[in-house]
């Protein structure tokens, strides 16, 4: 695969655009399942996996190079609405607080939604600026295995909890002011990249 391109996907005024960071490490079929329930659920003209180039909380010492990983998200995906993308190698930091400031000067016309599993929201608090990503854009969390009573319970839900949107609201959340979010139900796929590669999880 060649080299990844140091810039974003297109996106148009009123284009409604999912994001789900994260390392990849590997893609799976999991990926694709939440990516695709969340195109359908919140009418999204786009999700764009952004595959970084390391995660700021976790070692990079095992890590496979990035044009390796978003070859291998490009198979996996195979979906005309998520679109592969290893853009943030080209930004200054590689957190997510950044990345979206990022693409709001950039693309200030189009609506993007934050899309992450709730394993993600349970350790939320530790992410830098946290709290300032849930007042920069809306944000999706769909159901993973075991998640739902530590992300529910987690620092980040209760500081938002009035933020908390019913799961009827998902197709007006793009285009919601922040902060506002939605803990989406769907069916489970209890498959990750932790236990692909084998590690014990936290």
């Amino acid at each position: 695969m060649a080299a990844p391109v140091a810039h974003p996907p297109l996106a148009f005024p009123n284009m409604r655009i999912g994001l789900l960071g994260g390392s990849f490490n590997p893609p799976h079929e999991g990926h694709r399942h939440i990516s695709l329930a969340a195109v359908a659920r919140l009418r999204l003209d786009k999700l764009w996996w952004l595959v970084t180039p390391g995660n700021p909380l976790k070692s990079a010492a095992h890590l496979p190079g990035l044009a390796e990983r978003l070859s291998l998200a490009a198979e996996i995906a195979s979906h005309p609405a998520i679109e592969i993308t290893g853009f943030e190698a080209a930004l200054p930091t590689a957190y997510a607080i950044d990345t979206v400031h990022f693409l709001r000067r950039r693309f200030p016309g189009a609506h993007f939604v934050w899309i992450m599993g709730g394993d993600n929201l349970a350790r939320f608090h530790r992410w830098r600026d946290w709290a300032g990503l849930f007042t920069a854009l809306p944000i999706l969390v769909l159901d993973r295995p075991g998640a739902r009573l530590r992300a529910l319970a987690s620092p980040a839900a209760r500081r938002f909890a009035a933020a908390r949107l019913p799961e009827c609201a998902a197709p007006s959340l793009p285009v919601l002011s922040p902060p506002a979010w939605i803990y989406l139900s769907l069916p489970l796929c209890d498959v990750s990249s932790t236990a692909i590669r084998g590690e014990n999880k936290e």
